[in-house]
């Protein structure tokens, strides 16, 4: 957790705590003396079926302390004076079936975060091993994979619709009591400078959120999702009615870029920038009060090739109104690498717009452990299109780790399993799923060009 500036205390909502769950319901009237009652009870019955319950277990490894003493022990460099201590760990969460198919879950990355066992439970009590395909720590997302037949799945709405004062209905598993609902509206948009995450474009809701509501939904009247819940404000660790969710149009996204490449291929405008106040619009001809302000365009970016211009306030991001830079670069930060957009502006006090095709960002590493068992250790990124060996980069390989047993190198780009040409993360993934557990994996080291067997 993190203290704001205000003193506020900002809770992320997974609860690490050894707790059994229990299935908690409670029975609306539909009618008394006769006369229908207004009831939430027919949405909740089609959405909660799609919502889970998910429990963590790993070992967190953290770094102790020494005393000067302990270094002439083991050596002034085979200990600095710290000395890594495994610690076990459970926790609980929620998260959202959003396909029923093909068994996809939507979580916070936080929720699964060093994660070694992650288990689903449905409302019906199922229960399922999870995998991994891919997360984002920036946006605090991660897409999970169950195989379960007789899913019911949620849709996503467009978040970009909401209006301050719309219903909500929060859906998740508080302090691992089991599913639980709560009801009240949005109460602000577009919510960022937290820090609790590097991307922030928040929901505010009163709906009641508390710890282990993670990843849970967060519904409108018709039942669809509008956010994944992720945050409160809790000066004493319970709810208040303030409390987070990452949009559903940044969920989708995000997941649809971890389905097709295995990661998130964050895109990149390429302007710094700040909010809008009444002075600069004042002085750059505009009665606006809403917008980024772009006071940098780097050269070659995307934004350089589309034409915007230092001094230009952007305004709307395909056609939807962007009230401020924060939320402008939640957006595209958010967006994939390679989509192109039309960014909506004003110039000299005269509405202008761009079409600008999104550049890639520094690549995301993903724990290739998720991946192939063999691989425990090495941290992976595809290389992109345009570098001059398509592959997957290794990125890190951790000493004593499976990966660094099996000959893996910092540095060396996987470009083949066994005689099959890979170019990116999704290939590497799409195979090993396939491929037998002995693999030939072709690398590229430098000028050479070697395999290296691994099981």
């Amino acid at each position: 957790m993190s203290v704001s500036t205000k003193k506020f205390v900002i809770v992320l909502l997974s609860l690490f705590l050894g707790i059994n769950t229990f299935q908690a319901h409670a029975a609306l009237p539909f009618s008394v003396g006769g006369e229908e009652l207004p009831s939430l009870a027919p949405v909740l019955e089609q959405a909660t079926p799609a919502v889970v319950n998910i429990s963590v277990a790993g070992t967190k490894v953290s770094q102790q302390q020494l005393p000067e003493l302990f270094k002439y022990f083991f050596g002034p460099e085979g200990n600095p004076g710290n000395a890594e201590q495994e610690r076990p760990f459970q926790g609980l969460g929620s998260g959202v079936v959003v396909d029923a198919k093909k068994g996809y879950v939507i979580t916070n990355y936080h929720v699964i975060h060093e994660a070694d066992e992650i288990v689903v439970t449905l409302k019906d009590g199922r229960t399922f091993e999870a995998e991994v395909l891919g997360s984002d720590r920036h946006t605090d997302i991660a897409l999970l994979q169950i195989e379960a037949d007789e899913l019911v799945d949620i849709k996503l709405a467009d978040s970009d619709e909401l209006r301050v004062g719309d219903f909500t209905v929060a859906i998740g598993n508080p302090f691992g009591l089991g599913q639980t609902v709560t009801s009240g509206i949005v109460s602000a948009l577009g919510r960022s400078g937290l820090n609790i995450e590097n991307l922030e474009n928040f929901i505010q809701t009163d709906a009641a959120i508390n710890s282990g509501n993670s990843g849970g939904a967060l519904i409108n009247l018709r039942g669809e999702l509008i956010g994944i819940n992720t945050a409160i404000i809790a000066p004493n660790g319970g709810n208040i009615g303030i409390g987070f969710a990452i949009p559903s149009n940044m969920v989708r996204n995000l997941a649809d870029q971890i389905i097709e490449f295995g990661e998130v291929r964050r895109g990149v405008l390429g302007v710094t920038g700040g909010e809008l106040n009444s002075d600069l619009a004042k002085a750059f001809g505009t009665d606006s009060q809403h917008g980024a302000f772009v006071n940098q365009v780097m050269q070659g970016s995307a934004a350089d090739k589309a034409g915007i211009e230092p001094g230009d306030i952007i305004i709307a991001v395909d056609d939807k109104k962007v009230k401020s830079f924060a939320e402008l670069r939640a957006k595209i930060g958010t967006m994939g690498a390679g989509k192109t957009i039309k960014i909506g502006a004003i110039r000299d006090g005269k509405p202008i717009d761009f079409k600008v095709t999104l550049q890639q960002a520094e690549e995301q590493n993903i724990n290739a452990k998720v991946m192939h068992p063999a691989l425990e250790g090495a941290s992976l990124s595809s290389t992109g299109k345009d570098a001059d060996i398509s592959g997957v980069r290794v990125n890190k390989v951790a000493r004593n780790s499976k990966a660094f047993a099996n000959g893996l190198e910092e540095g060396d780009i996987i470009i083949g399993i066994n005689k099959i040409r890979i170019t990116s993360i999704a290939d590497l993934r799409a195979l090993l799923e396939t491929e037998p557990k002995v693999l030939a994996v072709n690398i590229q080291r430098g000028d050479e060009n070697l395999y290296r067997i691994i099981q």
